[in-house]
């Protein structure tokens, strides 16, 4: 699907219907989303360069993402989608910088993209290019890198306050199964969001550098390409923290499996131990022999009983004083 933005009374309008053979001249921001053909060559047409098929997007090689051709600024970062939802991941978007005109490529749904969309569409400034889309693109997405992160360390402290926080359902195997489960999605979103903040930091260090051997960034949008990139590593260095804080309490957590496997165990053996008099005590008046002087005994049944009681309860009062229970 082709978007396409032009200015109109103050506000970065999308057009309603657009005409593949005749796309305007004035439109500085085409949104390609899964082209289809024909999409994809009309917007070559009009700008003059050639766009990145899906499988060009998905190279890893910096000089695959990172290039200048035939005078575009060629940028392909790897950006979250889905972080609402169960199932977060990761798409490759490009960025395409030509003289006035930014074009981009995705085969997903960032939100960013709405959320800019949507801002423009009330009000941008006057004299608006492809620049200023791309300024706008790369703060929402950092700010959306953000929020994600706050959502994971309120969810890392809330798994911590349940790990170490003495409750009435310690111990229950369903419970620390979900925690388990909890504690990777965290560590695999919390990967997810770093890989995406260090493709975002070379497209900032990229487009900083290379397109601005012309003078073409003025000293506002220099300086707010500068507070990008100090965002941009201070957001990463806390994703870092955040993988060791959910390492740590992954280990924490495992920890305890261990601890509560070890007290089952324990009460296990120790049953067994507890057990054994009796039930030698048991085993020995169950022979039966034909002289057994105990067999002769009025109460002999009922002694019995009561020897096999205090041979149980003794090993338990022994553990319990020597705090092995």
């Amino acid at each position: 699907m082709l978007s396409v933005f032009a200015p109109s009374a103050g506000s970065l309008k999308k057009l309603e219907t657009v005409d593949l053979a005749a796309l305007p001249e004035d439109a500085v921001w085409l949104d390609l989303k899964s082209p289809i053909p024909g999409e994809d060559k009309a917007v070559e047409k009009l700008v003059g360069i050639e766009i990145p098929t899906r499988e060009d997007m998905q190279e890893i090689e910096i000089s695959s993402r990172l290039y200048v051709e035939n005078g575009a600024r060629y940028m392909t970062a790897t950006l979250m989608c889905g972080t609402d939802g169960a199932n977060p991941r990761t798409a490759p978007v490009s960025f395409i910088l030509t003289a006035h005109r930014l074009v981009t490529v995705r085969y997903d749904e960032p939100k960013p993209f709405m959320l800019v969309a949507a801002k423009l569409g009330r009000a941008c400034p006057s004299g608006i290019t492809g620049d200023t889309v791309l300024l706008d693109l790369l703060d929402a997405i950092i700010d959306r890198s953000a929020d994600i992160l706050e959502r994971v360390g309120s969810d890392v402290d809330t798994v911590s306050n349940e790990i170490f926080e003495p409750s009435a359902d310690r111990g229950h195997a369903r419970k620390y199964s979900q925690i388990l489960l909890t504690i990777g999605r965290k560590g695999d979103l919390t990967s997810k969001v770093r890989e995406s903040l260090v493709s975002i930091g070379r497209v900032i260090s990229f487009v900083t550098v290379e397109t601005d051997q012309n003078g073409r960034w003025s000293k506002e949008q220099k300086a707010q390409f500068k507070t990008l990139q100090r965002d941009v590593q201070s957001l990463t260095d806390h994703a870092s923290y955040l993988s060791n804080k959910i390492t740590f309490v992954l280990d924490a957590m495992l920890g305890v499996v261990n601890l509560e496997q070890n007290n089952i165990i324990k009460l296990f053996s120790v049953m067994a131990v507890v057990l054994m008099p009796p039930t030698l005590i048991a085993s020995i008046y169950g022979m039966n022999f034909k002289v057994m002087p105990e067999l002769e005994w009025q109460h002999g049944y009922s002694l019995a009983l009561i020897a096999m009681l205090f041979a149980a309860v003794l090993p338990y009062m022994f553990f319990k004083w020597k705090k092995w229970l």
